[in-house]
């Protein structure tokens, strides 16, 4: 099984490219978002990557995360989604996006992909809503063991009595897959379940894309509260 695949880009096509990895070289199949992202012919790439095999046919699908690569394992598990539907789809919304749709029955979305008719985004919404939550939970924490924890950055102030000196200062926001994923956990803990929470937390991350864990587990609270 070939998972992932470092070299440098041999020529691009329209809807695929060849990676040159010590002399033998990869045809590997992309979205048009990730194509869209790739450097150009000659410089070094990585991608992780999905192996289909059929009786007369091999073929390699690229995703610049294991999150996207995810997503498209899944996609093709429901009924009348091939490789191609599946990199529409996800070139069309990306991996959060296909992870929001999901989470909130939002089919229309998924029906915005090329060659995705409504009953296939409907069934793909049906089949994969109880597994969004999983997902969207793993997005977090492959974001925190790629990215590891930062060193905490250095600030300079000056004042009358001290002089220059050198604080740490006040840690960043970590990142929305790490967010969502602990704001999903938090709710998880709470009681609610998996699939409610996920809905609550992908419309609050829908409205307030830059939001914090805190922020957002606010927000879904709000949104989970009874009405009326």
């Amino acid at each position: 099984m070939i998972g992932r695949l470092s070299g440098r880009i041999g020529y691009r096509a329209e809807d695929h490219i060849l990676i040159d990895v010590g002399g033998v070289g990869y045809l590997v199949y992309c979205s048009d978002r990730t194509l869209a992202t790739l450097p150009g012919v000659g410089e070094a790439v990585t991608l992780y990557t999905d192996l289909v095999v059929r009786e007369d046919l091999m073929q390699l699908f690229g995703f610049p995360s294991l999150v996207e690569k995810e997503w498209h394992r899944l996609l093709m598990s429901v009924q009348g989604v091939g490789a191609k539907v599946s990199l529409a789809i996800l070139g069309t919304l990306g991996p959060d996006g296909v992870g929001r749709a999901i989470a909130l029955g939002d089919w229309a979305s998924v029906k915005a992909a090329k060659g995705v008719g409504p009953k296939t985004a409907q069934r793909i919404v049906l089949d994969l809503k109880d597994k969004a939550p999983g997902v969207m939970a793993l997005g977090g924490s492959i974001t925190e063991a790629m990215e590891g924890p930062e060193p905490a950055p250095m600030e300079v102030i000056e004042t009358p009595e001290t002089g220059p000196a050198r604080v740490k200062a006040q840690p960043k926001p970590r990142g929305s897959a790490s967010a969502q994923a602990d704001a999903l956990s938090a709710l998880s803990n709470l009681g609610y379940a998996p699939s409610e929470a996920a809905a609550a937390v992908a419309e609050a991350a829908g409205e307030t894309p830059d939001a914090g864990e805190a922020a957002l587990i606010r927000a879904a609270l709000k949104l989970l509260a009874p009405k009326g």
